[in-house]
């Protein structure tokens, strides 16, 4: 299997940080790890012109594609900020899904043609709200959001969301040791997980070995 863990936090040494190296314990022996930061992706992650005129991909935006198109599986982790991901997350989904490149859309389609199917998610996020109040009684924003509008919309799938809270008032540190346990207990499933058929994903990755 094929991992990458994106750290999706804007600093380095942090909470996000120390949970995604304890999910990198508990990946079975074999796992095959690709590692990144998007703090230390270098890009503008303010899509500028929306679809009018395509940016062009900075390098570093090529190697985090290139690494998502090896992975079977995505590691991803940051900490719930006003109810979303921190901005230079946010901007990288801005620029990175493109159509023609994470999904394509047919003329008259309701739904796209999602391109990156064959990829499971694990999306570890920190959260000072209690993760029971956060699902039940704010139904979940950020999670129906990455699986609609966001990753699911590309065709990762299924997308398993792990939440984690309170972080503050020390609560993170009592809390770690539990925290640690489940974070190992997902990624030695995370091989077992049922991915969307490959088809799309082998057609995808044949034409990005052409171009």
């Amino acid at each position: 299997m094929r991992v990458l863990i994106l750290d999706g936090h804007p600093d380095s040494d942090r909470l996000t940080q120390s949970l995604l190296d304890a999910y990198e314990e508990g990946l079975p022996p074999g796992t095959r790890v690709a590692r990144l930061a998007v703090r230390d992706l270098d890009f503008d992650p303010n899509l500028r012109r929306g679809y009018e005129t395509i940016q062009e991909w900075e390098p570093d935006l090529h190697l985090l594609w290139q690494a998502m198109l090896a992975a079977d599986h995505i590691v991803l982790g940051f900490p719930l900020w006003w109810g979303a991901e921190p901005a230079r997350l946010k901007g990288l989904w801005d620029r990175l899904i493109l159509p023609a490149k994470a999904f394509s859309v047919a003329e008259g389609a309701l739904m796209p043609d999602p391109m990156l199917a064959g990829r499971s998610v694990d999306m570890i996020v920190t959260m000072d709200t209690p993760p029971l109040l956060y699902r039940l009684v704010m139904r979940d924003p950020l999670g129906a959001r990455m699986g609609w509008q966001v990753l699911g919309y590309c065709g990762l799938d299924p997308i398993r969301r792990i939440y984690l809270g309170r972080v503050r008032e020390g609560e993170a540190e009592r809390n770690m040791p539990r925290w640690r346990r489940r974070l190992h207990g997902a990624a030695a499933t995370a091989l077992r997980l049922r991915r969307r058929p490959t088809a799309r994903r082998i057609a995808v990755e044949a034409q990005e070995r052409e171009t």
